[in-house]
């Protein structure tokens, strides 16, 4: 296959699951809006975590709350878990890497905030972990991921919001999850500015 030919089926490949995710993510994508917006008014923050390019989303949101979106707007207090060097690689030397997120949870988490966590396969250990300190603290849990949602998504409650792209491949579900950001982010700002 020609490299021409490859970046046309990227694109019609992502032209397919972001339709398809269109249809299957706008109640629960308005859903985690109201979470968001709900932890917000309750004086609660966001905490965000991920791997590889998933850890690039947790940092993309939580820049988002703390500076800005597209409007002026007051700060938001969000933490990305998967920033401070230091932390990570004390913890992970420690202890292992599968607690990389859920010792900084039982450490800042409170029940009024609100841990979002992307994982592609929903199967990745540091992200389960995460979870269940995040539920020790009786936090609600947004978890963005892939595929069926993995691991991650038995561990959900009933207070706790999966959001599931239709697809497998790694670099589709981790496009719908920027589009995903974006549309939270403008929902909040247009919340917060009317």
């Amino acid at each position: 296959m020609k490299n021409i030919d490859i970046i046309k089926n990227n694109f019609t490949e992502n032209q397919k699951v972001t339709i398809a995710s269109e249809t299957t993510l706008l109640n629960a994508l308005n859903d985690a809006t109201s979470i968001l917006i709900k932890m917000l008014s309750n004086n609660g923050k966001l905490l965000a975590c991920g791997n590889g390019g998933s850890s690039g989303d947790a940092q993309h949101i939580s820049s988002e709350f703390i500076n800005r979106f597209e409007l002026e707007r007051e700060e938001l207090a969000a933490v990305s878990l998967n920033s401070d060097t230091a932390t990570l690689t004390s913890i992970a030397n420690d202890y292992g890497y599968e607690y990389i997120f859920s010792k900084q949870i039982k450490a800042i988490g409170m029940d009024t905030d609100v841990l979002i966590a992307f994982t592609t396969s929903g199967n990745s250990k540091n992200i389960i972990e995460a979870i269940k300190a995040a539920h020790a603290k009786n936090m609600t849990v947004i978890l963005m991921t892939g595929c069926d949602g993995g691991g991650a998504k038995k561990l959900l409650s009933d207070k706790d919001l999966p959001v599931i792209v239709p697809s497998n491949r790694t670099s589709r579900i981790q496009e719908v999850h920027l589009i995903s950001i974006h549309s939270i982010c403008e929902c909040i700002d247009k919340y917060l500015t009317k």
